[in-house]
């Protein structure tokens, strides 16, 4: 609590007054991660009925959040086990419900033809595995700039899936 009140520029305890505890501001930043990366990825594929089109937006928009939030993907991805329930299984079904969006994206390219894996499941899981190793080391400062990381993942993504 001291280093979150350092640095938006108060006192730790009076982080308090905002929030009810530790617990609640840990909830509440990996819910709204969760909302956002849901909200993004129905974005992110309105507006198009090619599969792999939609795979390669999704993946893009995914591979981008976390270029851009790091900390939040940290928080989400190493902090799950110190959540408490019911705020634990609320963010799990986020997750799952997020896993399950680009599964379905995969499972419809491999109905249509279009995509050729042999596991759904696995390839579902790469292509997660790929924002998400996004925010371990992408750096704005880097030799990459966020586009062109953002564009050779969404490559990445289709290669993935056997569609390019």
């Amino acid at each position: 609590m001291s280093d979150i009140g350092a640095a938006v520029g108060i006192r730790g305890p009076s982080l308090y007054k905002h929030v009810s505890s530790k617990q609640a501001l840990l909830a509440q930043v990996m819910i709204d991660t969760m909302d956002n990366l849901l909200t993004l990825h129905r974005t992110a594929i309105a507006g198009s009925d090619d599969v792999t089109d939609r795979l390669r937006r999704a993946a893009e928009t995914h591979v981008r959040y976390h270029a851009r939030h790091r900390q939040e993907a940290f928080v989400g991805n190493r902090e799950i086990r110190n959540l408490e329930e019911p705020n634990r299984r609320s963010v799990l079904d986020r997750r799952a419900a997020y896993a399950n969006a680009f599964r379905t994206l995969v499972e419809a390219g491999v109905t249509q033809g279009r995509f050729h894996v042999g596991s759904v499941h696995l390839a579902t899981y790469a292509i997660l595995d790929l924002g998400m190793g996004v925010s371990v080391w992408y750096r704005e400062d880097g030799d990459l700039t966020e586009d062109e990381v953002v564009y050779q993942y969404g490559e990445f993504a289709l290669r993935l899936v056997g569609s390019v």
